[in-house]
Order: C-alpha cells, then sequence, then structure tokens
C-alpha cells in the first residue's frame, strides 16, 4: 500500500502542475499582446508587441505611436465578442499565457498577420507565416522603421 502510494505521489509530482481550463468571457486589451478575460489577465504566447510608451516611423518619416496601436487593434479583434483563451504555460510572474480565440479566429496570429505582433519562434513557429503575409503588404509596424519590442525594452528599462 506504501509503495503504491509513493508511486502515485511520483507520478504526479513528474506530471507537473497542470494547466488552468480555458479561460472565456469578454476580452479587453491591456497592451498589444496581453489582455483580460473574465477578470484574468492572459499573455497572448507566441507572439509579442510593442510596448505602450513605444513609437515607430512610417515610411513617411511620421512618428507614430505603435505601442497604442497595437493595443488598438487587439481591442478591435476582441471587441463585442466572447474570447476563449487555451492556457499553455504560466510566466515567471504567475501570468496565464495562452492562446486566444474569438470565434475561430486565432487573436495571437491575427495580431502578426496585421503587423502589430512578432512571432516568438521558440514558443509558435507557426506564426511566422502570419509575419511574412504582414511584410508583404507592409501592414503595421512594417509601413516603417522600429526597433524590436525585446531591444526596446532592453534599452529602455530605466524608464
Amino acid at each position: 500500500m506504501a509503495r503504491a502510494l509513493s508511486l502515485a505521489l511520483t507520478l504526479v509530482l513528474l506530471a507537473g502542475p497542470a494547466l488552468a481550463e480555458d479561460i472565456t468571457g469578454k476580452g479587453h486589451a491591456i497592451d498589444g499582446d496581453s489582455l483580460t478575460v473574465d477578470g484574468a489577465e492572459v499573455r497572448l504566447y507566441g507572439i509579442d508587441a510593442p510596448e505602450l510608451a513605444q513609437t515607430c516611423t512610417t515610411n513617411k518619416g511620421k512618428l507614430q505611436q505603435c505601442g497604442d496601436l497595437a493595443r488598438q487593434m487587439l481591442d478591435t479583434l476582441t471587441k463585442n465578442v466572447n474570447v476563449k483563451c487555451q492556457p499553455q504555460t504560466t510566466d515567471a510572474d504567475g501570468t496565464i499565457a495562452a492562446i486566444c480565440f474569438a470565434g475561430p479566429f486565432d487573436i495571437n496570429e491575427q495580431m502578426v498577420a496585421a503587423g502589430w505582433a512578432f512571432p516568438l519562434m521558440d514558443e509558435v513557429a507557426v506564426y511566422e507565416r502570419a509575419e511574412k503575409f504582414a511584410r508583404a503588404r507592409a501592414e503595421g509596424i512594417w509601413r516603417g522603421t522600429f526597433i524590436p519590442p525585446a531591444q526596446w525594452r532592453k534599452e529602455n528599462s530605466g524608464q
């Protein structure tokens, strides 16, 4: 009996923490790659969007608030629809990272295809096709010049 209990406990520990169940409800963008759904904060798994304070430049030299534009796009994709988020992992700060859907549409992929986010290849390589689409059509940040969000965060971490 003790041996069976020990084996069961070992199996539970080896399995690791179980991912939360799907999160569904109305979504509201926090920034270009995170939102609240049914009161829970969710990071869009597999993508990285410009930070809220981040700017970029159009090909005509006009400065634009690309971080806020990314947030607006995410808000548009989630407005007046039920959002369903499928947790993939939990970030170091405890935030759930999920692939989220508005109906049949993968919101994470839509953000990349619209040019307002980058795929994180180590998380979801399939979003690379959406990035190629956005680049070819000069959508979102691909209209001009920008600093990748990870580099921008590194350079502006003291702000």
